[in-house]
C-alpha cells in the first residue's frame, strides 16, 4: 500500500513563501558588472589633456575661420518704419499705409544661397501657457477639427465653429513682407522648402485646410490661404516650431543668386506685425552660411578655450611631475585587485 502524504506545516509554507519573495541575488543591483576602472597615473592624465588640446585647437580654428568668412547683414526696422509716437495706434490701423523702404550695402560678395530672416526680440514663445495653446492632433488630422480644448482663448469663432489652426501660436503668426531688388532690379525670394521636411510629413496634415483663421475682431498675425493644405503652409510651419529664447531668428525664404560687394540691397517692407505693444525688436537678416550653419563665433572661441586650457594643464602637469613627482600608490592594494594572487597577505 502507498503510503498516504503527511499534509504540510502551515509554518512551512509561510516560510516557503517568504523565500520565494526575497529578491535574488544580482550583479547589477549590487553594482558589480565588469567596468573599466583606469588608474589616473601622471602619463595618462597627461595624455589625456593632451589628446583633448590637440583635437579641439585645430576644430575651434577651423570652426572660428568659417563664421568669419560668413556676410550677415542685420536692419533693425521697426524703430524707424513708422511714427515716433503712438506706434503701437499706427500698426493697428488697418487703414494706414504701412510699407517702408530700407536700403542696405553688402559689405562682401554674398554666394548663393542667401538666406533672409526675420528676428524677433523680446518675445517669450518659450512662454509654457503659449508654448501649449496649440491642437496637435487638430493639425494633423482632418476629422480632429472639434479639439479645440487647450486652444482657448483662439479655440472657436463667434459663431461657435473650431478655428483650424487654434491656438495662440497660430494666431500671433508673423506677417510682415519683404520685397527685395538688388542694384534697382528685383529678386525673386525662394519659399520653398524654407520649413524641416519630418514637421511638413509628421505634424501637419495634407488633408487639413485652415477653417475661421483670423475672423475674429482682434487679428493676431498672417492671415492663412484656405485652399492649401496645412502641410504646404511653410511659413505657419516655421512659425509654430516655437523658440527657446526671447530673442530668435525664423527663416523667410532664400535668395537663389550671388550679390557682389558694394551692391545696393532695397527692401521693400510691409510692416504689419505688432511687437510695439510688448517692447519687442523686429530686425531683416540677410546671411551667407557655411558647413557650420550660419554665424556663429561662440562654437570656435569654446572648442579654443577648452584645447588652450587642457593644453596648459597638461605642460603644468608635465612641470610639477618633473620638478616634484610623488611616489604612485601600490595597485595591488585597491579594493577589485584584494582577491587575486598578486594581492600580499
Amino acid at each position: 500500500m502507498g503510503s498516504k502524504a503527511s499534509p504540510m506545516d502551515p509554518f512551512e509554507i509561510r516560510d516557503n513563501s517568504k523565500k520565494s519573495n526575497k529578491p535574488k541575488y544580482s550583479k547589477f543591483t549590487q553594482q558589480e558588472l565588469p567596468a573599466c576602472k583606469p588608474l589616473l597615473t601622471p602619463a595618462i592624465v597627461i595624455s589625456a589633456f593632451l589628446l583633448v588640446g590637440i583635437l579641439f585647437v585645430p576644430i575651434g580654428l577651423a570652426s572660428f575661420s568659417a563664421s568669419q568668412e560668413i556676410v550677415e547683414l542685420i536692419d533693425r526696422y521697426d524703430t524707424n518704419c513708422g511714427p515716433m509716437t503712438d506706434k503701437v495706434g499706427y500698426i493697428q490701423d488697418s487703414k494706414t499705409n504701412k510699407s517702408c523702404t530700407r536700403t542696405l550695402t553688402v559689405p562682401k560678395h554674398m554666394k548663393s544661397p542667401i538666406q533672409i530672416y526675420y528676428q524677433i526680440g523680446d518675445f517669450y514663445q518659450n512662454h509654457r501657457r503659449y508654448v501649449k495653446s496649440r491642437s496637435d492632433k487638430q493639425l494633423l488630422y482632418k476629422d480632429a477639427a472639434h479639439l479645440t480644448k487647450d486652444c482657448d482663448p483662439e479655440g472657436y469663432s463667434a459663431d461657435g465653429a473650431p478655428i483650424v489652426p487654434c491656438g495662440l501660436v497660430a494666431w500671433s503668426l508673423f506677417n510682415d513682407t519683404y520685397t527685395i531688388s538688388v542694384n534697382k532690379k528685383a529678386i525673386e525670394v525662394n519659399k520653398k522648402d524654407i520649413a524641416w521636411q519630418s514637421d511638413k510629413n509628421k505634424k501637419f496634415g495634407n488633408d487639413v485646410y485652415p477653417r475661421n483663421f483670423q475672423n475674429g475682431n482682434l487679428i493676431g498675425g498672417a492671415r492663412l490661404n484656405a485652399s492649401i493644405p496645412l502641410s504646404e503652409q511653410e511659413d505657419l510651419i516655421v512659425w509654430m516650431r516655437t523658440a527657446a529664447l526671447p530673442t530668435f531668428r525664423k527663416l523667410y525664404g532664400r535668395i537663389e543668386t550671388d550679390i557682389m560687394a558694394n551692391d545696393q540691397i532695397t527692401v521693400v517692407i510691409q510692416n504689419n506685425y505688432n511687437t510695439y505693444s510688448f517692447g519687442g525688436s523686429k530686425a531683416l537678416v540677410l546671411s551667407t552660411t557655411s558647413w557650420i550653419g550660419g554665424k556663429n563665433k561662440f562654437i570656435g572661441v569654446a572648442y579654443l578655450i577648452v584645447g588652450g586650457l587642457c593644453l596648459f594643464l597638461a605642460l603644468v602637469f608635465v612641470v610639477l611631475y618633473m620638478f616634484k613627482p610623488r611616489t604612485l600608490g601600490d595597485p595591488s592594494f585597491l579594493s577589485w585587485n584584494r582577491y587575486t594572487l598578486d594581492y600580499p597577505n
